[in-house]
């Protein structure tokens, strides 16, 4: 199919967009065999910026389906919509409306109100953009503003480790250790109490770096997963953690993600509880 064939969809919303964007995505499951672009338009909430996608829209024959609880800029749209020929679908209003009636109350018709009720989602998702930006070894600058700082050689669980932690919203930078360059200054700055030492053992180590190879399509006689270059790197790893005794070391070999978090989140509490009570 042509890229001239692709279906074109916007999504707007005058919050996230999460609410439209999965709705829209549901509906799409059910077409087949069709080329279906989409771009997800938030926190639209001005004439201004419904105006514009509307023209957008108009000019680029796109379907749009938005969430827009304030009913001026609902009507608005609509009638923007009308006038330019653009198709489009609302997808709360109306079901807010009904309730409405049924209810016997007016709505508070407050954008974003699922998620200003919750002060934790605006925290994961700040956790998760940290971890993004502060993943292996990026923005070294951002590990003072880290809350936990995981360092470990290549196929230890780092990105793994951060990401699911920061779902459960902590902010978690991560630093690759590689015995022929030197760690980041920054990383002796900071809190050491942030720092956790991962560490794998060889067997566990040259399988995932053999998985790791294959899924690249790279050659599997690769320095990367010989054994004896794993077994001198983790050789390494340990004396450099050796060097470093305030770091806790936590083995991630056979364990699940959640597993391996929990422990360090626990490690972590246990170490906020002794400082405060040091300095009580």
């Amino acid at each position: 199919m042509s890229d001239s064939d692709a279906k074109i969809v916007f999504i707007v919303a005058d919050g996230t967009g999460e609410t439209a964007e999965k709705a829209a995505k549901a509906a799409l499951t059910q077409f087949r065999g069709l080329d279906v672009y989409t771009e997800v338009f938030t926190r639209v909430r001005s004439r201004f910026e419904i105006r514009e996608v509307i023209d957008r829209a108009a000019a680029e024959n796109a379907f749009v389906v938005y969430t827009i609880i304030d009913p001026e800029h609902r009507e608005y749209l609509e009638q923007s919509a009308s006038e330019k020929n653009v198709e489009v679908a609302d997808l709360i209003g109306g079901l807010v409306l009904r309730m409405a009636a049924f209810f016997g109350q007016e709505p508070l018709y407050a954008p974003g109100i699922q998620h200003q009720l919750d002060a934790g989602y605006f925290k994961r998702i700040e956790a998760v953009e940290f971890a993004v930006k502060s993943d292996d070894g990026q923005s070294p600058q951002n590990l003072r503003r880290a809350d936990m700082v995981l360092i470990g050689l290549s196929r230890t669980s780092k990105t793994p480790l951060s990401m699911y932690l920061a779902h459960k919203a902590y902010k978690v930078a991560n630093v690759p250790l590689v015995p022929e360059i030197p760690p980041p200054k920054e990383l002796f700055e900071i809190d050491q109490d942030k720092i956790f030492a991962l560490i794998i053992d060889l067997n566990s180590l040259v399988r995932v770096r053999h998985q790791r190879l294959r899924t690249l399509g790279l050659p599997s006689d690769a320095d990367y997963a010989a054994r004896d270059h794993i077994a001198r790197e983790l050789r390494w790893c340990r004396e450099f953690y050796a060097r470093n005794p305030m770091w806790p070391v936590v083995d991630t070999s056979g364990r699940a993600v959640e597993e391996t978090a929990a422990e360090m989140v626990r490690i972590m509490k246990e170490r906020r509880a002794r400082h405060s009570v040091s300095l009580e």
